[in-house]
């Protein structure tokens, strides 16, 4: 169900009047919001990837017409495609029901039948997680194994999903994307393992598990946070000052709203989108944050037309965060053609640093670029001045092909942040950064094969973590590819596949990588879109969460978490944590949203058909023993969100002394995280000391913390501890109006 792409011309803004009294926004927001609609009103509608319906509209013509047989059936086939693409899952069903009792259908291409056949099977497992998952949802709705809450109330749609794929099996018994989806329709009735036929049974326990790590409970509706929406971004950060966690999200779809939810500090969120000025802010696969200003509120940058080719020319958006008006509530203001960021090209990802040390966070921003739609990715060099000059052809990096992941980190140690990026169908790339140059300006120098990080050659997400805690950071690279669904049920059964599984680098600290990813575990088929990292457990080690799929509906595939086993190997933790959401899988952010010393999760869910969205989950901790501490750094010769500073954490307790290490603002390159670092310490007693290298050159060392608090340190000041809000979710799916 792939939409063909045609070539699409950039535009430029248009003059608009001022804002009114009553509206919120600032005038160039408002300029921003006309010319994003004003793109999206000019795409082709027979190409545009997000204009299924007008598509329907014209197959419904269409076929009031008389057609020669065989082009009737192909039009019913398109049309029952792209009805399914819309969201129509019922329509479509009906439309190939149709098809599949046309007079002498049987003489109609096999090509064709066999897709009608699979695309009805589809089609009535869809309209069922429809009915079943989003209007009558749950919090255990298509968490895989499903059981309890995630067994269908209406069992229409899966009953009849499973007669089709048996249909399908017993033609080709060897078809093990229909089998996967078979067993799945079982789940969905209550009937898995009991009632599949041995010769087709996928157990649950194809994913092992290998840790109980306590269940975490979706309270993202209690909450007030469960977007109902597409592919997209999220950041978890204390956008206002009051010492809470708020939530950005984005939605892919080209007329989606951004929302900005604030932590009101009982439990709940409150969508203050529009008084935050950002309304008409649409669309976007993903959003990333940072302090570029230097003025101590954390400002956003949404990145649009990810995958969608010449119809991606959609410019970013920089959002300044204004701080808390009089009435204590904050406003955005994009200022993306002020900032010289007006770049309408494809892209989902880029990644802040302070990449040349002199106090301004920098912006590498990458593109998708191909062949037929060529777009440099730009090296922004931050002016001090709000705006921002692009040296990246001079740099050395613009020509990067179809970038899908970027991630600063240090990996030598020598203080200045190098680049990481994970490219689609070419090796990967890391950039040492070699500082000023008398000929460029700056230089980067290609060290790609030396550091034997190549590979994965088809990836996504990305990020430097020091996973084993030794000092020094790793490189963990997704891995996106399969010929076939049917390679991830053949990894599953230990049959041959030609899937495409992560890398983890260790970092051999002299300037070289070893691929560990078999020796710790990782070697296994995700098909991971979003990623993150965070400490579920408290215990001082990273552990990573991965956000399944592709557009095909097909790829229902749980959501997977890896606990990391004190460096040496990473356990499955999916099925007793509850995290194996079957719906598509996109930006994650690990945060103690209700300030209890544990990191909760949030994650954006749904696909990029525009029919096929879904809510996004907020994963509460269930809580563990371990201690934690929390680090609000602040730079004054260095960045002011102290993006890039190295921290070490010396801690004693009965399992003995030992570091913990981690990096201000290094996340993932699809979710953000706060810039606020959640170290945990495990079962440490005391807390010796704390190390921390500014991004400005200055290794800072300060004894007397406290393991249970939040602390401010000022770049050269002593630490200062900091009072925040603690309070409980509403467990359970209970509706909160907002």
């Amino acid at each position: 169900m792939k939409v063909p792409l045609v070539a699409f011309s950039c535009l430029v803004f248009a003059c608009l009047p001022l804002a009114s009294d009553a509206d919120p926004r600032a005038a160039s927001t408002r300029k921003m919001a006309a010319l994003l609609s004003r793109i999206y009103s000019e795409q082709d509608w027979k190409t545009d990837p997000s204009k299924a319906a007008e598509r329907v509209a014209y197959y419904r013509r269409l076929l009031t017409l008389p057609l020669p047989r065989e082009k009737e059936c192909q039009a019913r086939l398109d049309l029952s495609e792209h009805l399914l693409v819309a969201g129509e899952s019922a329509a479509a069903a009906v439309e190939l029901e149709k098809l599949l009792a046309l007079p002498n259908v049987a003489d109609a291409p096999h090509l064709l039948l066999r897709e009608a056949e699979e695309m009805l099977a589809m089609a009535y497992l869809r309209a069922g997680e429809q009915q079943n998952c989003l209007t009558n949802h749950n919090a255990e709705s298509c968490v895989y194994p499903l059981r309890g809450g995630g067994v269908h109330s209406d069992k229409n749609g899966a009953a009849a999903a499973v007669a089709q794929y048996t249909k399908i099996l017993q033609r080709d018994p060897g078809d093990l994307g229909s089998r996967w989806l078979l067993n799945i329709a079982y789940m969905a009735l209550g009937q898995h393992p009991s009632g599949v036929p041995a010769k087709w049974l996928i157990p649950a326990t194809v994913l092992p598990d290998e840790y109980d790590i306590g269940a975490f409970t979706d309270v993202a509706a209690s909450a007030g946070v469960d977007v109902n929406g597409h592919a997209g971004g999220s950041v978890a950060e204390d956008f206002d000052g009051d010492g809470l966690f708020d939530l950005v999200v984005s939605s892919s779809g080209p007329r989606d709203p951004l929302h900005y939810f604030h932590n009101n500090g009982d439990g709940t969120f409150s969508d203050q989108t529009l008084a935050a000025g950002l309304e008409g802010i649409t669309g976007g696969l993903n959003v990333i944050h940072a302090d570029y200003n230097n003025d101590g509120y954390p400002d956003l940058l949404v990145l649009r037309g990810g995958w969608w080719g010449a119809h991606g020319n959609y410019p970013p958006s920089l959002l300044r965060n204004n701080g808390p008006n009089p009435a204590g509530q904050i406003t955005f203001t994009d200022v993306t053609e002020e900032a010289g960021l007006l770049s309408p090209h494809p892209t989902q990802t880029a990644a802040w640093a302070d990449f040349d040390g002199d106090g301004w966070l920098d912006l590498y921003l990458a593109h998708e670029s191909t062949r037929d739609d060529p777009a440099p990715s730009a090296l922004y060099r931050n002016n001090h001045d709000g705006t921002f000059t692009d040296i990246a052809a001079n740099a050395g990096v613009a020509a990067m092909g179809f970038v899908k992941g970027v991630a600063w980190g240090d990996y030598n140690n020598d203080g200045r942040p190098d680049l990481y990026l994970s490219r689609k169908g070419l090796p990967n790339v890391l950039l040492r950064n070699d500082g000023p140059d008398a000929a460029h300006g700056w230089k980067f120098t290609d060290v790609t094969a030396a550091a034997g990080v190549g590979e994965p050659i088809h990836s996504f997400a990305t990020w430097f973590f020091d996973y084993d805690n030794d000092g020094w950071p790793d490189l963990l690279v997704a891995g996106y590819y399969t010929e076939t669904l049917a390679d991830i049920p053949a990894f599953h059964l230990g049959l041959p596949n030609k899937a495409e599984t992560p890398r983890l680098y260790r970092n051999n600290r002299d300037g070289t990588f070893r691929d560990v990813t078999k020796a710790v575990g990782l070697n296994r088929v995700i098909l991971a879109m979003g990623a993150g990292f965070g400490d579920l457990d408290n215990d001082g080690w990273p552990d990573c969460y991965f956000g399944t799929g592709a557009p095909e509906y097909q790829t229902l595939l749980p959501n997977r978490m890896f606990r990391n086993a004190e460096g040496k190997g990473f356990q499955d933790v999916t099925t007793s944590g509850r995290f194996g959401q079957l719906q598509k899988g996109h930006a994650i952010s690990f945060a103690d949203f209700d300030r209890d010393g544990n990191q909760d999760v949030f994650e954006v869910l749904g696909g990029a058909f525009p029919g096929d969205t879904y809510r996004s989950t907020l994963l509460h901790n269930p809580g563990h023993t371990n201690r934690w501490l929390g680090l609000k750094l602040e730079g004054r010769q260095s960045n002011r969100s102290a993006v890039g500073a190295r921290v070490r954490v010396d801690v004693a307790g009965p399992s003995g002394r030992r570091s913990i290490y981690q990096t201000v603002g290094y996340g993932s390159s699809f979710g953000d995280s706060p810039l606020e670092l959640h170290v945990g310490v495990g079962d440490a007693t005391a807390v010796e000391k704390i190390g921390i290298r500014w991004p400005a050159g200055e290794t800072q060392v300060i004894a007397g913390i406290a393991a249970g608090r939040t602390y401010r340190i000022q770049e050269g000041s002593q630490p200062v501890p900091l009072s925040v809000k603690l309070f409980r979710f509403r467990q359970g799916s209970e509706d909160h109006h907002h």
